[in-house]
């Protein structure tokens, strides 16, 4: 399995990160999941305190137990996401990044993982009105209190993760030394939910200037290069909104096209996760599969190498 290493940790992060935000809730088909993750060579789960209501976090801690493999895993969590209602519905108007909500989450996320420290921590939202001081404080007391190794952020736009880092290096902090935005070949018209952050041609010469690490999350674009969408398809009106545009259509029609190319046993859904993962800055994809079968045919994208010329070709450049 290809990694990438991130300073200031003892273990490397496998490209592909299994997210756990679809995690079944029965043990014997997530224990397959996750077990299959681990023989294929992934070593990372991206988690957070909202996904199904903690049973995730719940699921990765008894299968943990279960295996003896805390040390070998690198666990991503999250915390400070803003409320969500039973149904499922955002709202973003109700403020939870802030160190007691977060804090909260932590605390919570830690027990059912059954660990007594959690690798990279992520605040999973931001709030512009909330300094990064009093965030960047709170993260400071974790890390030296053992309970996280290191910070990170998702959903954050570039400067504030700068003024957040220029903070700690006036105190004497850890720096956040990750970053999980959505970015992926196909790019997004408007985001999918409040609060959430994709990443455009500005936030991405950031990353190549200052290669800080990104996790992609929705890195295979909601599954729009799998085939099971097209322009006269329109049932599903989050993807319509979302990814349905004259440039990700033609993206789409290159990546099936290199596909071709590359060999018989590729699809565009191959090109488009190689694309994520061969960036001029250190990328990992978190991937979302439903079962094993797609789970496995994720890591046939890793034997996928593309050129840079490739990359730019398929991307319109």
């Amino acid at each position: 399995m290809k990694t990438i290493f991130v300073p200031g940790l003892d273990k490397s992060f496998s490209k592909l990160i299994l997210g756990t935000s679809g995690l079944s809730t029965d043990q014997q088909v997530a224990f397959e999941m996750l077990d299959t993750f681990v023989a294929l060579g992934g070593n990372t789960l991206d988690t957070a305190n909202l996904y199904n209501r903690g049973k995730s976090e719940q699921m990765i801690g008894r299968w943990m137990q279960a295996r003896n493999n805390r040390e070998q895993m690198v666990i991503v969590d999250k915390g400070g996401h803003h409320f969500v209602a039973e149904d499922g519905t955002h709202d973003a108007s109700v403020n939870r990044v802030n160190p007691e909500e977060i804090t909260k989450d932590m605390v919570e996320s830690m027990e059912r993982l059954q660990v007594d420290y959690v690798d990279v921590y992520m605040l999973h939202r931001d709030d512009p009105a909330v300094p990064v001081d009093a965030l960047m404080d709170m993260l400071e007391n974790h890390i030296r209190a053992g309970r996280i190794r290191r910070a990170g952020v998702s959903n954050w736009s570039y400067k504030r993760i700068e003024e957040a880092n220029q903070y700690a290096d006036q105190k004497g902090y850890h720096r956040l030394l990750v970053n999980s935005p959505s970015f992926s070949l196909a790019k997004a018209n408007e985001p999918r939910w409040p609060g959430t952050v994709y990443i455009d041609q500005e936030y991405e010469q950031w990353h190549r200037k200052t290669q800080m690490p990104m996790l992609s999350w929705a890195s295979q674009a909601s599954g729009f290069f799998t085939g099971r969408f097209a322009p006269d398809i329109t049932d599903n009106p989050d993807m319509v909104r979302v990814y349905y545009s004259e440039a990700n259509w033609e993206r789409f029609s290159r990546a099936k096209e290199l596909a071709a190319q590359k060999g018989s046993r590729y699809t565009a859904n191959h090109i488009a996760l190689s694309y994520v993962l061969n960036q001029p800055f250190p990328t990992c994809a978190v991937i979302g599969p439903q079962n094993v079968e797609e789970l496995r045919d994720c890591f046939v994208a890793l034997e996928l190498p593309l050129s840079e010329e490739e990359v730019r070709w398929i991307n319109l450049e």
